[in-house]
């Protein structure tokens, strides 16, 4: 039987205040693996992220606080 999994391998927090997730997809047959991939995501201060994975829901809601969100929409003001 083919499985696939989906699981967090990394959760890092930039400067910046970005969040940057790795999730690494797994495909089995029967216990044995036939291919593995490393994808990623990064979630900017004010980014919709109600679609991520409950954890990193959870952490950007943390870390994306209205003072957060607000410096980071300045500081891409002066950049643009």
């Amino acid at each position: 039987m083919l499985e696939k999994q989906t699981n967090i391998s990394r959760i890092e927090i930039s400067n910046d205040q970005t969040v940057a997730v790795r999730y690494v997809v797994t495909i089995t047959e029967d216990g044995n693996l036939l291919a593995e991939e490393i994808k990623g995501n990064y979630i900017r201060p004010g980014d919709d992220y109600s679609a991520e994975d409950a954890k990193v829901q959870a952490i950007c809601a943390t870390v994306h606080t209205p003072e957060v969100i607000a410096a980071y929409k300045a500081t891409q003001e002066v950049t643009e």
